[in-house]
């Protein structure tokens, strides 16, 4: 098995002037330098004390260094932490307690801990982690069941869950990307996604770094920058909000996108109405594609063939689904919507430290049960109707939530909707809405109701809808519903919140 940290490299050995980092400022690093970079950070956490099997955790600035910092920590054995900058103290200590990571790379400004070596790292490669010259000379032989990472999960409902990913789950996602998107060494990447994610780390850093590519490396989403960057790179990978604000751009036109080959939205559904509009203004259908903390990536769309909006495309090379009865595990017909499950080397192993957490997640077979709820169509094609946790039973009777989405976010005056299921005396739980407005636009409840009632069953329709300046997100761009469900606990028992 050739291992992320292997397969970088191969790339240093065989091109190490290329350039992998390019930083808005200026600042460029090659392959060459940031395997330095890594040399010397693994150096250090060795001199930390650190071993195989031991987690190393990192709560810091999105720099190339930081990226180093992954790399070395893979390339001595160890087990790689990242976490996000926003987390409190009260929330690190949770982790720190859970992961017991040997080292917690942290900003400058990172305070004493007592139960870990605590080393800093800024955004400019400033910090003690970088300090010393000692560069450390070969590479741990991990094999493909090995720990590389453990990335916790958002811990919506309960405690968060830290997943165990292996350096095979990590090597042959990458792979299977690789081939299905075509990825090469000529390619030039525009990285605006956080690293302390999958989506931004594990598979857009990662396919960068085993092709041979590079990045303009950018801090943070910003529409001007990256449309000044298109003209001369080949791939963005990005979330659904990335195109919306892209669209707002009279910049954004067939010219200043020539030498793009590929857009990739995830981490959240894209509006049909976005791919749509997207398509029309630069002659780029951009590629939908899931996956999942616990999975990597998933399905699909095709690079070559039809890419259907709203569907996620099919499943990558090596990589199983199904749609099952959510009761009994019995496969559904295409067409039928149930619960989605997936197996394949991309899989992770199991919930760090929760034994029991990890076998109800599995089915005898090795499926894992994603929480999502499916569809596949006849050409194979999955589309994602909404998690098992957000489907509402009222009366009895099942609702997806993005059935009614999809009808209010067709209305003229609706930005984006979001649905949900609270409590409610008679029908155990009911629907309500919650809606954006299109700015400008003039928003009633019951016109909406209206607009959408001669499509939808009446158990189907909402028994309330909140019209909102906006919805709650996390950082990947996902609506958070358990927010809103908090915030309208009480619509039809009392203590309505909003």
């Amino acid at each position: 098995m050739r291992t992320i940290v292997r397969s970088f490299a191969e790339q240093v050995e065989r091109r190490p002037d290329r350039v992998l980092f390019e930083l808005p400022e200026g600042r460029r690093l090659t392959y060459g330098e940031t395997d330095e970079a890594v040399r010397r950070i693994a150096a250090r956490l060795v001199a930390d004390g650190v071993r195989p099997g031991d987690r190393v955790a990192a709560q810091v600035e999105k720099s190339p260094e930081a990226i180093a910092l992954y790399l070395a920590t893979l390339r001595i054995g160890g087990v790689f932490l990242p976490l996000n900058t926003a987390y409190t103290d009260t929330e690190m200590d949770y982790f720190i307690g859970d992961a017991e990571p040997r080292v917690l790379v942290c900003g400058p400004e990172g305070r004493h801990r007592d139960s870990v070596v605590v080393e800093t790292l800024g955004r400019n490669g400033d910090g003690t982690l970088m300090e010393g010259g000692e560069l450390h000379d070969g590479v741990h032989d991990a094999a493909a069941g090995d720990p590389a990472a453990i990335v916790y999960t958002s811990g919506t409902t309960g405690r968060s869950k830290g997943a165990v990913i292996t350096h095979g789950n990590l090597a042959s996602n990458c792979e299977a990307l690789r081939e299905s998107w075509r990825c090469t060494g000529a390619d030039r990447l525009i990285h605006a996604l956080p690293i302390f994610h999958v989506h931004g780390l594990f598979v857009a850093v990662n396919l960068t770094l085993a092709t041979g590519a590079s990045m303009d490396f950018l801090p943070a989403f910003d529409a001007e920058r990256i449309i000044d960057l298109l003209p001369r790179a080949t791939v963005l990978m990005g979330v659904p909000t990335f195109y919306s604000r892209l669209l707002k751009s009279d910049r954004l036109t067939p010219e200043a996108c020539s030498s793009m080959r590929l857009f990739v939205s995830g981490s959240a559904p894209l509006p049909a109405s976005d791919h749509a509009a997207f398509a029309a203004r630069t002659g780029h259908a951009i590629l939908e594609r899931y996956g999942m903390t616990e999975t990597g990536m998933i399905t699909t769309n095709p690079y070559d063939g039809p890419r259907k909006p709203g569907t996620v495309g099919r499943p990558l090379p090596g990589v199983e689904v199904r749609v099952v009865d959510r009761e009994h595990g019995k496969a559904l017909d295409d067409g039928e919507i149930g619960a989605i499950e997936v197996r394949g080397p991309n899989v992770f192993t199991g919930y760090w430290r929760m034994p029991e957490k990890t076998a109800a997640e599995f089915r005898d077979d090795g499926f894992f049960i994603t929480g999502d709820l499916g569809r596949i169509d006849e050409d194979g094609y999955l589309s994602i109707v909404g998690r098992d946790k957000d489907l509402v039973i009222s009366g009895g009777l099942n609702v997806y939530p993005k059935e009614i989405e999809d009808l209010i976010d067709a209305s003229p005056d609706v930005l984006e909707s979001a649905v949900i299921g609270v409590p409610h005396p008679d029908f155990g739980e009911t629907v309500v809405a919650v809606v954006v407005a299109k700015p400008g636009r003039e928003l009633r409840p019951e016109d909406l109701l209206g607009f959408i009632a001669g499509d939808l069953a009446r158990f189907k329709q909402p028994r309330a809808i909140r019209i909102v300046p906006s919805l709650p997100r996390n950082v990947m761009g996902k609506v958070q519903k358990a927010e809103l469900r908090r915030r309208y606990a009480g619509l039809f028992t009392g203590g309505d919140r909003a």
